[in-house]
C-alpha cells in the first residue's frame, strides 16, 4: 500500500483528479483512498503532520513493505525552478538535522511559520512532523515541488494543485523503481 501525507487540500486534489480516490474520514481527517493508495489530508504544521501519519499507522498497520510518502509545495531560493520537483534527503528543525533518505542531496528546513525572505535553500512546514511519525518505517520518501521564492502570498489553490499534478508521474516513477 501507499500512503501519501499531504497538508492542504488542493494538493490532495492532484491525486483525487489523478487516481479517482474516493473521499472518507479518520476521526478529524479527510482520507482519499482506492484499493492501491491510501492519502490523508493532514493541514498545516508539524503536528498536525505528525498526528495524521501516527493516525494513519494506527489506523492501517502498514506492513515492511508499505511506502509512506510526504508529498507537497515548499518554497526555495532562486536556484531551484518553479515547477521542480525536490526529493528530500533530511530535515532541518530547530537546528537539528534528521536523514530520510541517504541517496539524495537535498535538505529541507522545517519551520511553524510561512517563510518571506530567503534564509533556506528549501523550506515548509510540516516535513519533521512525518519524519517523526515514520522514523521507525522502513520505506519512507519525502517530495516537495517548489511553489515560490519565498513568496507565499503568491501561491493560489490552482496553482498549488497544478504543480503537484505535473510532478505527479515522476514522483510515481521515483517511488517505483
Amino acid at each position: 500500500m501507499l500512503y501519501i501525507i499531504i497538508a492542504l487540500k488542493p494538493e490532495a486534489q492532484a491525486f483525487v483528479d489523478k487516481y479517482k480516490l474516493t473521499k472518507t474520514k479518520l476521526e478529524n481527517f479527510t482520507l482519499h483512498v482506492n484499493e492501491n493508495m491510501t492519502l490523508i489530508v493532514s493541514g498545516v504544521g508539524v503536528l498536525n503532520a505528525k498526528i495524521a501519519t501516527a493516525k494513519i499507522i494506527e489506523k492501517f498497520k502498514p506492513n515492511e513493505d508499505d511506502i509512506f510518502l510526504n508529498i507537497g509545495i515548499c518554497g526555495a531560493n532562486k536556484k531551484y525552478k518553479i515547477g521542480e520537483l525536490v526529493e528530500i534527503a533530511s530535515v532541518i528543525y530547530k537546528n537539528e538535522n534528521f536523514v530520510i533518505n541517504e541517496n539524495t542531496l537535498h535538505v529541507i528546513n522545517c519551520e511553524d511559520s510561512e517563510v518571506d525572505r530567503e534564509n533556506f535553500a528549501i523550506v515548509d512546514m510540516e516535513s519533521f512532523g512525518f519524519y517523526e511519525a515514520t522514523k521507525e518505517m522502513k520505506n519512507i520518501y519525502m517530495y516537495k515541488v517548489v511553489s515560490d521564492h519565498f513568496e507565499p502570498k503568491q501561491v493560489t489553490k490552482e496553482k498549488t494543485k497544478l504543480l503537484i499534478f505535473n510532478a505527479i508521474d515522476e514522483i510515481m516513477k521515483k517511488v517505483q523503481s
